[in-house]
């Protein structure tokens, strides 16, 4: 806001006045820690000193961004802070307002990662038994990165075609001033259905990697609802969240092989099984044509066989019928002698001639001895019978 010469500010107005120029002039300071003291309301008042000529500049962080990095301010402490000036106007004291703060010397922040390594293990947070296992096929996938570079590319050009539903949260991934954006993040997708939770990154150096040593990051991923894969490129020492995740994998480009790798081999199992099956039906199909010969050759032989047969019965027709038609005539010529004998002895052939027949009660008298006197008998002769009666 360009100043009024010709107007008279009162000294609150003059104040905003300049607060409103000093709000635009956000930097990144360092200096070593004088003098912290936390007030109740978990403010944090101090001092930062520049080590070279000792110039000192009042600071202030909110206890919401204190609690957020995680770093316990200690006299002597070299540190960065990034913020905005600001003045009092109840006291005119210029003071800087850190919204981030994080550790400058090496050996600090060495120090400040194996203190919290130890805390969070002595804890059980990166024991092997706690870890989940990656879900076998993982559909759909909740992904935190930043959207500028070439990490979130990497990624999605080696994830693979399988049909994954990714649903990605823009996040700062650099510097201190990322943990806030990663916190939100990470609770925006516990309210969201997925399969598991990917965070990734480039490499980096241990003052870039900083957010993800934060403890309340570290928790955050730890307690997760669901796996963990993060993908996060180091020099040396691992990032705490690497540690409290399910899965750790070096860059970006290896979490989307490892999501895509259980599909890869599903993949390789159909096209084994697909072979399988044709070559299954191959054998089934040539023992299909082997039986079908067989049926054929078969059927050709029976037709054969068949047709013999009929030959066969044929000439047995013919044979048969000739030779029964021969017995006939045999026979009726043996009937026709028979019937000639048998008339020419009938007994009724001889009545005719002038013989008889005597019997007494139904049977032929043959001598004079079958008879005595009074017998009844009865003389057969051609035209009748006649009664007579034995007297002598």
């Amino acid at each position: 806001m360009e100043i009024d010469k010709n107007k008279i500010y009162s000294i609150s107005e003059f104040v905003g006045v300049l607060n409103d120029d000093l709000k635009w002039m956000k930097a990144k300071i360092v200096g070593e820690v004088v003098d912290p003291k936390i007030w109740p309301s978990g403010h944090v008042y101090f001092s930062l000193k520049d080590e070279k000529d000792g110039s000192v500049l009042n600071c202030i962080i909110w206890g919401s961004k204190y609690r957020l990095f995680g770093i316990n301010l200690e006299q002597g402490m070299k540190i960065v802070a990034f913020g905005k000036p600001e003045i009092y106007s109840a006291n005119g004291r210029l003071s800087f307002i850190c919204e981030t703060i994080e550790l400058a010397g090496e050996g600090d922040l060495k120090k400040q990662y194996e203190l919290l390594k130890k805390k969070l293990t002595e804890e059980g947070l990166f024991a092997i038994e706690n870890k989940r296992p990656i879900p076998k096929y993982p559909q759909k996938i909740g992904v935190i990165t930043s959207k500028q570079g070439a990490v979130i590319h990497d990624f999605l050009n080696n994830i693979g075609k399988f049909g994954f539903k990714i649903t990605m949260i823009d996040s700062r991934v650099e510097g201190q001033a990322s943990v806030e954006d990663l916190l939100g993040a990470i609770k925006t997708f516990r309210a969201k259905d997925i399969d598991v939770l990917v965070i990734i990154r480039g490499g980096g150096s241990m003052e870039s990697l900083m957010a993800f040593n934060n403890e309340l990051l570290v928790r955050e991923v730890a307690g997760f609802p669901v796996p963990v894969i993060v993908g996060i490129g180091h020099d040396q020492d691992v990032p705490l969240v690497c540690l409290a995740s399910d899965s750790s994998q070096s860059t970006p480009t290896a979490v989307a092989n490892l999501l895509s790798a259980s599909w890869e081999q599903a993949l390789l199992e159909i096209f084994r099984y697909e072979k399988k099956i044709f070559a299954n039906f191959g054998l089934i199909f040539e023992k299909f044509k082997l039986i079908e010969n067989k049926l054929f050759l078969s059927f050709s032989n029976f037709k054969n066989l068949f047709t013999n047969i009929k030959i066969n019965l044929n000439n047995l027709q013919d044979r048969y019928f000739s030779g029964f038609k021969n017995l006939i005539l045999s026979v009726n010529q043996n009937l026709i002698h028979s019937e000639k004998i048998v008339s020419s002895n009938s007994p009724e052939r001889q009545l005719g001639l002038g013989y008889s027949i005597v019997s007494k009660s139904g049977k032929v008298v043959r001598k004079t001895t079958d008879v005595k006197m009074g017998d009844n008998l009865d003389i057969k002769v051609s035209d009748g019978v006649i009664n007579t009666q034995v007297k002598l």
